[in-house]
């Protein structure tokens, strides 16, 4: 893990985060504003990238339940939440992210609201929430377990979270460094793997501002590490998603995804319930 403390972790985190996750594809769409036709022609172009998203985070079961959002980047999942009649809360350790959401709802005459927090020191209270939706947060924290143990904490008994972190054992991590891969894949069989922090060069092939600053803190886990860390829940489920064109420009993603995608994709998501 990272030498830092918790509260460096966080305040990196704050300032790295501040520019929003999605502004690279913002940037390939020409979206310059955050009018409702930009928004709405990003978000189109975003569902359509992850056409997998609400299969994971069911926003049509969300309506009338309390529903807390952890990681709120470009707010296209915090604006499908919250039009699905949820009572909806977002939370970011960044400002940028929580004024684009909060933006989102008054724009859009959404009831909801957003808070700049760490999610690891939240302060809400036990059992207050029927689904907690974190994708892409908890892996940049500094604390998994932390995270999957606040967002035990938060559920009501029966509520379910649905989570998405980095795949330890994906296409593009075998082809950055196989012996790594193999390295980690053989620790975790014999008992021995610990959650490390990535590397510079891997923090930046997966998140990075438009200078090409990498994220301050990345960690990859395995399916047996995500069941083995959320044991508390009584029923965990894990799906690989993802390919994209940095994995192999002549990909077609759109054949890839139902294929290699569920193989060996970048990224876990979850399902567990309370």
């Amino acid at each position: 893990m990272s030498d830092q403390t918790q509260a460096e972790i966080d305040a990196a985190n704050a300032v790295f985060w501040n520019n929003l996750c999605g502004s690279h594809l913002a940037q390939m769409l020409g979206v310059t504003d955050d009018g409702l036709e930009s928004l709405g022609r990003y978000d189109a172009w975003f569902f359509a990238l992850y056409p997998y998203l609400l299969d994971h985070a069911p926003v049509a079961q969300f309506a009338g339940k309390r529903v807390l959002e952890v990681g709120l980047g470009y707010g296209s999942l915090s604006q499908k939440i919250a039009e699905s009649g949820a009572d909806y809360l977002g939370m970011d350790v960044a400002n940028g992210p929580v004024a684009m959401v909060r933006h989102r709802l008054a724009q859009a005459g959404l009831p909801g609201d957003a808070v700049q927090h760490s999610f690891l020191d939240n302060g809400l209270p036990d059992a207050s929430f029927d689904a907690v939706v974190a994708i892409g947060c908890f892996h940049h924290t500094g604390n998994v377990q932390r995270c999957f143990d606040e967002t035990w904490r938060l559920l009501k008994p029966g509520g379910y979270a649905h989570l998405m972190v980095y795949n330890r054992y994906s296409h593009r991590r075998w082809m950055q460094s196989r012996q790594l891969f193999l390295r980690e894949l053989l620790a975790e069989r014999l008992g021995l793997l610990k959650s490390a922090r990535a590397s510079r060069r891997e923090r930046a092939a997966n998140d990075r501002t438009l200078a090409g600053e990498a994220a301050p803190e990345t960690v990859f886990l395995s399916v047996g590490e995500v069941k083995r860390r959320m044991r508390r829940f009584s029923a965990v489920r894990v799906c690989k998603e993802n390919m994209d064109d940095s994995d192999d420009p002549k990909w077609d993603r759109s054949r890839v995804l139902p294929t290699w995608g569920r193989r060996m994709g970048l990224d876990l998501y979850i399902t567990a319930r309370k």
